[in-house]
């Protein structure tokens, strides 16, 4: 592995995750993705899930991963197909850099769900083969999102709410996603 993928998984050691143990909620995972892009800088893979109805996710930018089926041997297994399922992309077992902290939402109307998020580190960047749950993807560098990090307006449920956010053109990265990658910028190289 490369010397960015080695610093990330040396502070991801250095930080055991904490574990949310709410016996009542569904367990996911997400799979942060890096590679190297342009320059080699390290960009993330994140996804416009697609729009469906009765999905309280629908439309909204996100990374890949869904909630543990019973068949999953685990959240690292959860994280790894539900990526194949939704990108194409497989994360070999030593693409693993680590994990994070499990979270769950903010939002109260959401439905009870605890997510793992994993950190995955790939030498290129490997084609998206997106499916019907996916409506686009971007990759975007590590460095951009910390650019881009402002309060951005959302409406949940009808309502006009400020949120911290990742703002990318017409696209907000926000919520338990926004979140999420704001713990792993905290531990870039």
């Amino acid at each position: 592995m490369t010397a960015p993928f080695d610093v990330i998984k040396v502070r991801l050691r250095a930080q055991p995750p904490q574990r949310v143990h709410r016996p009542d909620a569904r367990e996911a995972a997400v799979a942060l993705i890096l590679a190297p892009g342009a320059g080699e800088e390290l960009e993330l893979l994140l996804i416009e899930r697609a729009e469906r109805s009765g999905d309280p996710w629908s439309g909204q930018m996100a990374l890949p991963g869904g909630r543990r089926e019973e068949t999953d041997e685990g959240l690292l297994d959860t994280a790894r197909r539900e990526t194949r399922e939704e990108t194409g992309i497989e994360l070999p077992p030593n693409s693993l850099l680590g994990e994070l902290d499990d979270l769950f939402p903010n939002i109260k109307v959401l439905p009870e769900i605890v997510v793992r998020p994993f950190v995955f580190g790939l030498e290129f960047r490997p084609a998206v083969i997106p499916t019907r749950e996916v409506a686009a993807h971007l990759w975007v560098s590590l460095l951009e999102l910390q650019q881009r990090r402002r309060p951005a307006e959302v409406v949940i449920r009808q309502e006009k709410r400020k949120v911290d956010a990742f703002v990318l053109g017409e696209r907000v990265v926000w919520g338990i996603t926004y979140r999420i990658v704001a713990t792993l910028l905290g531990m870039k190289p």
